[in-house]
């Protein structure tokens, strides 16, 4: 997951002596935060085991991970307008630490409710370091190539959300409960449940200290950067864009994607394991969901080139419907057929977030960075879309579950066919 940013670059900014060396921690930056939400789809099915929670359930990990971005988005800007890029950039990463180190707790406690606010004050950092990250890379080198930085720097987002999940997959599934914990009561279950999320713990312990050091670098050369103060706009003002109904569409559209995106994601290793579709143990399952992932690493390279020759609301609209069709094939087979077609899904996920956006901020004008701000509020669906899922998979089961994402990729659809020709530029 990643947020891209419209804010321009101001005509003239002093690029500093050691921006290459800025821009490898910006880098860093990108390729943590992206894998560390990744690391949620091999964190449910170990929680769901451990807790014996139904799929409704589960899906609280997304829930409590994505509402961050709709509470933290907003405040996170007023921090870079009080203190500036560099400074929050360590405020984000000190509370990814914190978040990370909650877990610690939580482990001790033996109780999900406390697993879930780690996970909150952990995607709260990675708020707060993706409202920094786009624009302060943007700063980090002369304007007319602030979009290829950008490219670049997404990339490392997607190689984290690959490699990440592999390594999660061995440290966490690979230990995935032989015991029923249903079996278990009292303070036997609450002593089994500890020892059970040790990995988890060893795992985001490793993540803090990473964080930490980071952080101090980041600190060392906060006073290195020349910043151009974030110009302060209004949100309430900002909330009128929403009266425009391309770019309503569009933000509704990033609500759906990021939902269906992680609702997907998030079940792939159960489904994996089902008799009736791979029928993989826990850690085989969790080694898939690189994937996944990796998919919509490849595939935007190949969406990059397929944009240039055709309009991107009609590739939106393509790439919508192969997924729609994909869900549709998952569902309703067997085997190798139903799972990998299920993995293929993120091969054609890879340009729906940056031509959604870019569709929806299109003919905005001076506008677009207030247009920017909501959609990252947008990112909420995260949230909803996976718990409605789940509470779909508990009911009718895991295969009849994929028409939610399907849903929200038929709209998507819509919104390609309705954004597909240009916008003219409004000030307004």
């Amino acid at each position: 997951m990643h947020i891209e940013s419209s804010t321009a670059s101001s005509p003239a900014h002093a690029v500093p002596a050691n921006a290459a060396s800025l821009q490898t921690f910006v880098f860093a930056l990108f390729f943590i935060f992206g894998g560390i939400t990744s690391l949620n789809d091999v964190i449910i099915p170990k929680l769901k085991d451990l807790f014996t929670l139904s799929y409704a359930q589960a899906m609280l990990v997304q829930s409590a991970f994505f509402a961050a971005y709709f509470v933290v988005s907003i405040p996170a800007a007023a921090i870079v307008q009080r203190i500036g890029y560099m400074r929050t950039a360590v405020v984000g990463l000190l509370t990814m630490t914190a978040g990370c180190l909650l877990f610690i707790p939580a482990s001790s406690s033996g109780m999900f409710a406390t697993f879930l606010v780690a996970l909150f004050v952990l995607a709260s950092g990675i708020t707060i370091v993706q409202v920094v990250a786009n624009p302060l890379i943007s700063l980090l080198g002369a304007p007319q190539t602030a979009h290829s930085r950008l490219t670049f720097a997404q990339a490392f987002n997607s190689l984290g959300t690959t490699v990440f999940p592999y390594v999660g997959a061995i440290l966490i599934l690979g230990s995935l409960a032989t015991i029923d914990a249903s079996t278990l009561s009292g303070a036997a279950l609450d002593a089994y449940r500890a020892e059970e999320t040790r990995v988890v713990v060893q795992t985001y312990i490793g993540l803090a200290v990473a964080l930490v050091i980071v952080a101090a670098l980041v600190w060392h050369n906060r006073t290195k950067l020349v910043e151009t103060p974030a110009p302060k706009v209004s949100m309430m003002k900002a909330f009128e864009l929403l009266r425009q109904p391309r770019f309503a569409f569009g933000a509704a559209c990033i609500f759906l994607y990021v939902g269906a995106e992680v609702a997907v994601g998030s079940v792939i290793v159960n489904y994996l394991m089902e008799a009736n579709v791979l029928g993989l143990g826990a850690e085989a399952a969790g080694k898939h969901v690189p994937l996944y992932w990796g998919g919509a690493m490849v595939g935007r390279f190949i969406g990059a080139a397929l944009l240039r020759m055709f309009s991107p609301g009609k590739v939106l609209a393509c790439a919508a419907g192969t997924t729609i069709l994909l869900l549709l094939v998952s569902a309703n087979s067997t085997g190798a057929v139903s799972g990998w077609s299920l993995l293929a899904v993120g091969l054609f996920n890879s340009i729906m977030f940056p031509t959604i956006f870019s569709l929806a901020c299109e003919g905005l004008g001076e506008r677009a960075a207030e247009g920017s701000g909501l959609i990252c509020v947008a990112i909420v669906g995260g949230a909803i879309v996976p718990l409605i899922t789940g509470h779909a998979a508990d009911l009718v089961g895991l295969k009849m579950a994929l028409a939610v994402p399907a849903i929200c990729y038929a709209i998507i659809l819509c919104f390609g066919i309705f954004a597909r020709r240009p916008r003219a530029v409004t000030m307004t």
